[in-house]
């Protein structure tokens, strides 16, 4: 990625993670990676960690493209998780934070937040010092569910929510409910967001919407562009502008 970028983005330490950085007003998100237009952000089944100067916050997982008010306009450093990691390291079910920006000290003691933001705040890398704290968190966590991952991995790669039930041998009540407290939402609207960013990269990467449309699994081009503007708002030539 280009160094001069006001937003940049590299692989944490932390198993699957991203930590990313935005230090221009340009980019106007509150905590995800590079699908903002004009200040949105789109669903991409993860839960970020933020911080901006005295301020640490968790965005939850989002249903729809998410355009943050004049509070939430940066500078911030994040981490993103993968989708299902983050309500074990939080402590919180993911639907209890969907479509939400809440700040830390809302899910963990106020005096130890503090402290934690006080750190971060002096760090010379604040980047390195939240991933740090997203390190310490996944260490005191439980361990990472391998059915969630299993989940997830089945769903980004575009099989069925019956297919996926079936390989990780849950019924499907059993799997919505899981999928609630990991993800945030049912496994369906899961589906669905993951095949709107593989259809987005694929597109980005210059294939046809067409050919996009099938190879992503939709029924067809207009299926596509009707489903993200669902999502986003937006028509989907707008989000592979420059």
């Amino acid at each position: 990625m280009d160094p001069s970028s006001p937003y940049l983005e590299r692989a944490s330490r932390l198993p699957g993670a991203v930590v990313w950085t935005k230090r221009a007003p340009g980019r106007t998100d509150a905590g995800r990676t590079g699908d903002a237009v004009a200040g949105a952000v789109l669903p991409d089944g993860c839960m970020d960690l933020l911080w901006t100067e005295g301020r640490l916050l968790v965005a939850g997982p989002d249903t729809h493209a998410f355009r943050p008010g004049p509070g939430l306009r940066g500078p911030w450093v994040g981490v993103r998780f993968r989708p299902g990691a983050a309500p074990a390291l939080l402590g919180v079910p993911a639907h209890e934070l969907r479509d939400r920006r809440v700040e830390l000290a809302d899910l963990r003691p106020a005096a130890e937040v503090r402290h934690l933001t006080e750190r971060v705040d002096a760090a010379p890398d604040p980047a390195a010092a939240l991933e740090a704290l997203a390190l310490r968190l996944a260490a005191e966590a439980p361990p990472e569910d391998p059915l969630i991952r299993a989940v997830a991995a089945s769903l980004a790669a575009g099989r069925s929510v019956a297919a996926t039930a079936g390989t990780v041998g849950l019924g499907a009540r059993q799997l919505h409910r899981r999928s609630l407290t990991a993800f945030g939402y049912g496994p369906k609207t899961l589906a669905r967001i993951l095949r709107m960013q593989r259809a987005l990269a694929l597109a980005r990467a210059g294939v046809p919407l067409a050919e996009t449309a099938a190879r992503a699994g939709y029924a067809d081009q207009a299926h596509l562009a009707r489903d993200v503007r669902e999502l986003t708002g937006m028509p989907v030539t707008a989000l592979l502008l420059p």
